[in-house]
């Protein structure tokens, strides 16, 4: 069963700054422990404010390396690129921010990329943050035809190519995403959700676990260690 624990707050603001605070004791910790930390943090616009909050956390930046949890096949300067709006919010403060993937046409061999740079870091990563869709998916483990790809992907491996469908109005592109086992490996697993039609979803999912016809209850239906999930209206 899915050890999951609700965490509700007024507004964003709030959330911001619960999420910011909860995040960067998780980074000491980490420093003090393993000197360096690995986060994955989510794309898309929920996060921003939180993301924004967390940068202004006087911590040891430097011995921090960020990587997306997912990245669509655009290039790096495009606005559609998760790595992009993660490295102009932690760069600043001296975080590594890694890009996972390079603009490639074949979505197959970039996640086969950026398997091989996420095999370079130290694993696992301290950290990995959630969001989710309004059609269940995480990450970027869509459903679609590669779905089962991004779940039953052998434990070593780190990173797939994804192809949603449908693809997404608001960014119709291919994606590499960590896969299930690698979202599951994390030290800490966080998720934030806003709107009461995401909570609904996000309840139903975790009640339904395996048999859960969205890719969220599919993958923590897996999960061994509790969830925190942070919740507004």
């Amino acid at each position: 069963m899915i050890e999951a624990e609700w965490w509700e707050y007024d507004d964003m603001s709030e959330l911001a700054s619960a999420v910011a605070g909860d995040v960067a004791f998780i980074v000491e910790s980490a420093l003090e422990a393993r000197n360096a930390a690995l986060l994955a943090l989510p794309g898309g616009s929920t996060p921003g404010p939180i993301l924004s909050e967390l940068a202004k956390a006087k911590l040891g930046w430097k011995r921090v390396t960020i990587i997306p949890t997912d990245e669509r096949l655009v290039p790096l300067q495009s606005e559609l690129s998760n790595v992009r709006a993660l490295a102009k919010t932690f760069l600043p403060g001296g975080a590594r921010v890694l890009p996972i993937t390079t603009e490639n046409a074949d979505y197959r061999l970039a996640g086969n990329s950026a398997d091989a740079v996420l095999q370079d870091l130290p694993w696992p990563p301290d950290l990995v943050w959630l969001g989710m869709g309004e059609d269940g998916h995480t990450a970027s483990i869509f459903p679609g035809p590669d779905l089962q790809t991004a779940l039953d992907a052998p434990k070593a491996r780190r990173a797939v190519g994804v192809m949603p469908d449908p693809l997404p109005e608001n960014a119709p592109v291919a994606r590499v995403t960590l896969t299930r086992a690698s979202i599951l490996s994390a030290r800490t697993l966080l998720i934030t959700v806003t709107g009461d039609r995401k909570r609904q979803l996000l309840e139903q999912a975790i009640a339904d676990g395996h048999s859960s016809k969205l890719p969220i209850g599919r993958v923590l239906a897996e999960a061994e260690q509790p969830i925190d999930i942070h919740w507004c209206p």
